[in-house]
């Protein structure tokens, strides 16, 4: 079964909105594993690691957020399988202090 491993980052008004819980339901509902944390900068980031389809959903719904963020932009880059070793022993998908 093929895997993709994506790193995204958003940015927008996203910080303080929700936007790091609902992008942490969505990325369980789609079964992918990863991370999640807001950045100094403003911005969120998070991995997601899954099968490619999945995973290309995940970065389309990031796009919009939920309702009450405003999204100005979404980068992503591939990303190793040792970025996945952030997350917290035990968890799938991790929530994870700013940085």
């Amino acid at each position: 079964m093929s895997r993709a491993i994506l790193q995204v980052v958003i940015r927008g008004r996203v910080h303080g909105v929700g936007y790091r819980a609902w992008l942490e339901s969505q990325a369980v509902a789609c079964g992918l594993e990863g991370w999640v944390r807001n950045r100094r900068d403003g911005s969120v980031e998070a991995l997601f690691a899954g099968a490619p389809n999945h995973v290309a959903d995940m970065v389309a719904l990031c796009r919009h957020g939920p309702p009450s963020s405003r999204v100005d932009s979404v980068t992503s880059e591939t990303a190793g399988a040792d970025e996945l070793n952030l997350r917290r022993a035990g968890e799938a998908f991790s929530v994870l202090p700013t940085i």
